[in-house]
């Protein structure tokens, strides 16, 4: 036997896998195949998730930015109190003033 011959059969023979061997080997690439797709799975759901996430924030920030226009106002609400306390104690002089008239007015 030359050589050659000899190193070509061990080659083959190191490359040969068993059974069981080649068994493992199938049950790791499934395996690294579910992990690869579970994998997969969970980063959809989290963009899906973040995605509905700034979705909701856009809109409590538009919310927000509709309370903050309808409060702009709010330094006006102490001079319209204090105007609308003037009209209603204007309003009970004339109603007193008008009690004591038609007081005199029936006598």
């Amino acid at each position: 036997m030359d050589f050659d011959a000899v190193v070509k059969s061990w080659e083959a023979d190191m490359l040969a896998l068993t059974d069981s061997q080649e068994t493992l080997w199938w049950w790791a690439i499934v395996l690294g195949f579910v992990v690869v797709l579970a994998v997969a799975a969970l980063l959809t759901i989290l963009v899906v998730l973040v995605r509905t996430i700034d979705t909701r924030v856009s809109m409590i920030k538009a919310t927000l930015d509709q309370a903050k226009a309808n409060t702009d106002d709010t330094a006006l609400i102490g001079e319209t109190a204090a105007r609308v306390d003037a009209v209603l104690a204007e309003g009970l002089e004339h109603h007193l003033f008008l009690g004591r008239v038609l007081e005199k007015v029936r006598s």
